[in-house]
């Protein structure tokens, strides 16, 4: 199988429980919530998407003829040491793609292995770290992981159902938006009346990282 990947590169994560760790970034091409086409945005269930997954044309991005290949570019963009090798497998949405070949394959190079996912499809079994986000008008099928990150105020979401779901930690992202603080302060705010949650920030894009 080959593997279809908009951007890859080195970076410290910048949300949830392994913020600030050093990682290699895999976003792959395509989601499953919407097409990537200007014209459908209308239409698309996750509407506050803040990354571009179209196409293969980022720094790093490109087809890969196999999950060898893929992983060599990992390996590269890691680095020298093998100590900690940690990867972040993103999107658009990863499990469109992501197969036992490219796990195995990661897991040979001496990786540990995290997803970022919608929860819409269920994730591979052999992932380390699993980090759902889910979006209203969804159907989440993956309930059960290490975090979940929910991006906040999102109209339609079911707070209290996904608080029976089966995660380690519960993360409150606020929407990034025009709305800007009032949706750190909504969420700030809902944490502290639902002490189960924490509040999760985009330092990323506070300090500037990709």
């Amino acid at each position: 199988m080959s593997y279809a990947v908009k951007e890859m590169f080195l970076t410290l994560q910048g949300e949830g429980v392994q913020a600030g760790r050093r990682a290699v970034f895999v976003r792959f091409a395509g989601c499953n919530l919407w097409t990537g086409r200007e014209q459908d945005r209308a239409r698309a269930i996750c509407r506050f998407c803040d990354t571009d997954f179209v196409g293969t044309d980022g720094v790093g991005g490109g087809r890969f003829a196999d999950a060898a290949a893929l992983v060599d570019a990992v390996i590269g963009f890691w680095g020298l040491g093998d100590a900690r090798r940690f990867v972040v497998l993103t999107g658009g949405e990863p499990m469109l793609q992501v197969d036992d070949a490219l796990i195995d394959a990661l897991h040979d190079g001496g990786f540990e292995i995290a997803i970022e996912s919608n929860g819409t499809l269920a994730v591979h079994p052999g992932i380390d770290w699993v980090c759902i986000s889910p979006k209203a008008g969804s159907e989440t099928v993956q309930r059960s992981g290490d975090e979940l990150k929910l991006v906040w105020p999102q109209p339609g979401t079911d707070i209290v159902a996904i608080e029976g779901w089966d995660f380690v930690h519960f993360l409150l992202q606020p929407l990034d938006d025009a709305a800007g603080e009032a949706n750190v302060a909504a969420a700030m705010a809902t944490v502290m009346e639902r002490p189960r949650w924490r509040l999760s920030l985009q330092t990323h894009k506070l300090l500037g990282l990709r």
